[in-house]
């Protein structure tokens, strides 16, 4: 079970950047097809987004992060007595 969550952890800190980069190229893609009357109200809207999801993207690094390190194992939380 251990193996299980470094490899997710692993996969969790690749998804992270991956996200805000996906996010970054979407808002780019929007801003610029976007009319010039409503341009100023999809960077808005974008800018919301971004400023939302980009630190739950940081949460899932850092969970990955310490999901690999080994943080989230019995042994390591000291539940090992704990049936």
């Amino acid at each position: 079970m251990d193996s299980i969550k470094k490899c997710l952890g692993i996969i969790w800190m690749l998804l992270a950047p991956v996200i805000v980069a996906i996010m970054l190229w979407q808002a780019a893609d929007k801003i610029q097809n976007a009319s010039a009357i409503t341009r100023n109200n999809a960077a808005l809207q974008w800018i919301i987004i971004l400023l939302v999801f980009i630190p739950i993207c940081a949460g899932l690094f850092i969970f990955g992060m310490y999901s690999f390190k080994g943080y989230y194992n019995k042994e390591a939380s000291g539940l090992e007595n704990v049936e």
